[in-house]
């Protein structure tokens, strides 16, 4: 298999580092706008020395982003070359377009790098689909996100010390918005939802709250009241439609969820008949990333595409229940049930209502605590 790598940065050298003694997989050509020199293969910045190359028959997208990024896979499965990809917001915002064209081009698609970085999540909830009912999925999917809450929480730094040190470490962008409010984690849980359910959710109607407005605070009542801080995302079927949301979640001490520690993931899927199932890991880094990209181009080799089936489109209901930590806004009294410091446990409320309000007070903080 010969293919071309998009982006020669942390993941594309990596997927080079690793494919560069094998007999079945080599790469040809590299789109890099850098002054980059490899004895074995072609640099170019001109995405049509690779669409128009016979010889190339996969893509291997490991840009980030969405433009050019979509706008390059899409020419590359016109071509009809395969594509294997690891970004989780190219998938997530262009589902819709991708999986209908990907089965009309008949090419291979798959993007397993995409949610969990070094864990290969996406492809044993492929297995388990095929065998069972999925009835929920989500977890720990963000690694910055984790080292951040769990620093804060391991060693008492207050939110700005702690981002500082994982942007120190690499472990966070210079500019983590996209992380930090929880938007990543968004585009993971939409894309497990869409291949463990075989619908394609609407993103509109997957409410997301990050962990930007956290304070010391509030790790302080959380350690005294017995839990953890997590940025947790859930997504479930059942009798009334599919639960689909991302927010600070708090879970108790001791809980599988509450032992994560630094920027590891823990990501879990519960089968009618398996139950739970969890999947601890990387969730990011060069070559965690690029082992599973592999792994996806030896599917490729063995004619496996993607996961599920292309599902029509699906609204999220997320009119079930749940009781919330407060602080930074004023929370109606009437439902309120108890002061937690600076900040006020609500009654139950319905997660659609609160991050309705949340939008409404977008200096306040919140964190639900698990059922």
């Amino acid at each position: 298999m010969k293919i071309a790598l998009l982006g020669f940065g942390v993941v594309g050298r990596g997927v080079y580092d690793l494919t560069k003694d094998r007999e079945d997989i080599s790469v040809s050509k590299v789109l890099c706008l850098e002054d980059v020199t490899l004895p074995d293969a072609e640099v170019t910045r001109n995405f049509r020395d690779i669409v128009e190359d016979e010889t190339i028959d996969t893509v291997v997208e490991c840009m980030g982003g969405l433009h050019p990024a979509f706008d390059f896979v899409r020419e590359a499965v016109l071509a009809g070359k395969n594509i294997v990809t690891s970004n989780k917001a190219l998938v997530a915002s262009f589902y819709d377009e991708l999986l209908p064209l990907v089965k009309e081009k008949g090419v291979l698609f798959r993007c397993t790098a995409a949610v969990g970085g070094g864990i290969g999540w996406l492809s044993e909830l492929e297995r388990s689909r095929r065998a069972q009912k999925i009835l929920s999925v989500g977890g720990i999917m963000n690694g910055t996100c984790n080292y951040i809450l769990d620093s804060m929480t391991r060693l008492g730094l207050g939110y700005d010390e702690a981002l500082k040190q994982a942007q120190s470490l690499g472990y966070a962008e210079a500019k983590p918005a996209t992380d930090v409010e929880g938007i990543d984690t968004w585009h993971k849980i939409i894309l497990s939802a869409n291949i463990a359910f075989g619908v394609s959710l609407e993103k509109e109607t997957v409410p997301v709250s990050g962990i930007d407005k956290i304070a010391a605070c509030d790790v302080e009542q959380f350690t005294a009241h017995g839990y953890v801080c997590k940025l947790l995302s859930r997504a479930e079927q059942g009798e009334n439609g599919i639960r689909a949301f991302v927010q600070p979640t708090l879970v108790k001490q001791g809980s599988l969820e509450a032992a994560v520690p630094l920027n590891f993931n823990l990501i879990t899927f519960t089968g009618a008949a398996s139950d739970r199932m969890s999947f601890y890991g990387q969730g990011a880094g060069r070559y965690p990333t690029a082992y599973n990209v592999v792994q996806d181009l030896v599917d490729v080799l063995a004619g496996r595409g993607f996961y599920a089936p292309y599902g029509g489109k699906t609204e999220a209901r997320n009119d079930g229940k749940l009781t919330y930590y407060v602080r930074g806004a004023a929370w109606p009294e009437e439902e309120t049930a108890e002061c937690w410091g600076q900040g006020v446990i609500t009654k139950k409320v319905s997660v659609e209502k609160m991050h309705a309000w949340r939008k409404d007070h977008p200096d306040a903080f919140i964190a639900a605590l698990a059922e």
